[in-house]
């Protein structure tokens, strides 16, 4: 049986940005001005996803990653699970958990970190898809309170690198790399965007927060608004984003 899946409803502010002096002050500040510590309380299993890659300077920062970690175990109720998830594109998501100090963070928090690319997955479908039929989704996730935590930076694909964006990696590489390659070309089939919208329809991240203290700054809020504050502090309009423009456009708006 095909899933179809079901979004969590939250009722928060869109976003919020605050000055950025270090991770351990500005973090919980903005996550306190925006009362996730309420939010958070109604969930059994929260999500922590970051983006990694070979590219250190891209990848997200495990202190920014670490500050958000101490402010959902403060706060969390007594019996939820916290976990870490990345699905790395081209290379080894252990590798990236090893040489980025995410294993380590782990296993001082005692969380468990979760390889997307080799989780048990559930087929879903969705009306809005615009590429896929189905899609083969990290089955964990789809209770979970899911955390898009990235960093502020241009990319060639993507035009910016963005909490939708980042969720790319909640591709399975198991399902969506070819068969003599390393990377997973069958998202890649068409434009980026694409991907990262059908992605988008089945479950937007809950909450995102965006290191962008290159700019001075910490986002927090929803994932879509953030991503076009993100564009504006890149000097891109974001309709000239084309992940943003397609999944803002997909969007019924209010008359």
């Amino acid at each position: 049986n095909i899933k179809k899946p079901k979004q969590i409803k939250i009722n928060m502010v869109k976003g919020a940005s605050i000055k950025f002096h270090s991770y351990n002050e500005t973090v919980p500040k903005i996550l306190e001005l925006l009362k996730l510590q309420h939010e958070i309380k109604k969930y059994d299993k929260i999500i922590l996803k970051p983006f990694l890659s070979e590219d250190e300077e891209k990848s997200t920062p495990r202190e920014f990653v670490e500050a958000t970690l101490k402010f959902v175990l403060q706060y969390k109720n007594p019996i939820t699970e916290i976990f870490i998830a990345e699905g790395a594109d081209g290379i080894p998501t252990e590798d990236l958990f090893e040489s980025l100090g995410y294993k380590k963070l782990a296993e001082q928090y005692s969380v468990s970190l979760i390889d997307l690319n080799n989780t048990e997955t559930e087929e879903m479908e969705h009306a809005e898809f615009l590429k896929f039929q189905t899609i083969n989704y990290p089955k964990i996730l789809l209770n979970s309170f899911l955390i898009s935590l990235s960093k502020i930076s241009e990319d060639e694909e993507t035009h910016i690198s963005g909490s939708l964006s980042n969720m790319l990696g909640l591709y399975p590489s198991s399902h969506y790399k070819g068969f003599f390659s390393k990377t997973k070309n069958k998202i890649r089939k068409w434009p980026i965007k694409y991907s990262i919208h059908d992605m988008a329809k089945i479950k937007m991240p809950d909450f995102s927060i965006i290191d962008a203290s290159s700019k001075g700054l910490i986002l927090a809020g929803l994932p879509l608004e953030l991503d076009k504050q993100a564009a504006k502090l890149l000097d891109k309009d974001w309709r000239n984003v084309p992940y943003i423009k397609l999944i803002d456009d997909s969007i019924p708006k209010d008359k």
